[in-house]
């Protein structure tokens, strides 16, 4: 069985930086993108929910309808989309790519964690209510630098207090947004941060202090610092008013993003572009003029 090339996001841009949503209206079957680094992110998966699963996995009792109604939505989806990966005989689901099956109608573990280990996915439960969205279940086996266990059962607008900017310009469209979704609906939106460590699993870090690391240079900033990317959707689980907030996390290394001069010069100018809160938020200080100096010589070639 042969898997498709990991696809190749560049969401940023030059110029000053700007806080939008950005959405892309997508079908539902794009919930789920499965390519070739499947095998290995999925063992990974696996041996987080074994081995860490008080950090990367959390549920509110009042959100078993909705855990259940996602699996219910990718037991249907998978198989019709990706035939080759899944098939299903009644209530058993086939993972020809793990060799795994799933008994759907008597399952061993909570349906939000099976989902968690069938995709490469992470999924947040969003449950509305007057107040705005809540956190209330969750599978975060790659989170980028935030602890599920900090947010569950919080506000939506409460989790991205840290995010600078987000309360003046998003706090309130987001909201909006998430509690008008209509069923069959599929939003999608993409954003980037720079890092210098590749693990997918990062609980923490945010905010990281140092003003420099010395182990990152102009010489071997692309192979020392990443492109992260967040392809998140949003769509609604209409049988329990519950809105899923799906996150595909990919890593990038910049020698790959700068290899044409043109990417790398973009990649500079929506650097130089970002204003200082995000630029401490997203913890570029200690790396930044080693990554600009990088940037700029491959801008030029």
């Amino acid at each position: 069985m042969t898997l498709p090339d990991e696809p190749v996001y560049l969401p940023f841009e030059p110029g000053p930086y700007r806080m939008v949503m950005g959405l892309i209206a997508q079908t539902m079957d794009d919930l789920v993108v499965i390519d070739i680094n499947y095998p290995a992110e999925m063992a990974e998966r696996r041996h987080l929910l074994d081995t860490k699963h008080a950090e990367v996995y959390g549920a509110e009792p009042a959100s078993a309808a909705a855990r259940a109604e996602l699996l219910d939505r990718l037991a249907d989806l998978l198989p019709r989309r990706f035939p080759a990966f899944f098939t299903r005989d009644g209530d058993t689901l086939h993972n020809r790519l793990t060799t795994e099956t799933w008994n759907l109608a008597n399952p061993t573990l909570d349906p939000l964690e099976i989902a968690g280990r069938l995709v490469q996915e992470d999924f947040c439960l969003l449950r509305l209510t007057p107040d705005g969205p809540i956190l209330t279940a969750a599978v975060l086996c790659f989170p980028s630098r935030w602890r599920l266990h900090e947010k569950l059962g919080r506000p939506l607008a409460d989790i991205h207090g840290p995010v600078p900017i987000y309360a003046e310009r998003l706090a309130k469209p987001v909201d909006r947004l998430i509690t008008t979704l209509r069923e069959g609906k599929l939003v999608e939106r993409v954003n980037w941060s720079l890092n210098d460590d590749p693990a997918l699993f990062q609980p923490g870090g945010q905010h990281y202090r140092r003003d420099h690391n010395p182990d990152v240079t102009a010489e071997n900033a692309g192979e020392t610092l990443f492109l992260r990317i967040e392809r998140q959707t949003l769509s609604p689980l209409p049988k329990s008013g519950t809105v899923v907030f799906g996150i595909r996390v990919h890593v990038y290394p910049i020698a790959r993003i700068a290899a044409e001069p043109a990417t790398a010069a973009r990649l500079a100018a929506a650097v130089r572009g970002l204003p200082d809160s995000m630029k401490g938020y997203k913890s570029i200080a200690p790396f930044e003029d080693a990554l600009l100096a990088y940037l700029d010589r491959k801008a030029a070639l």
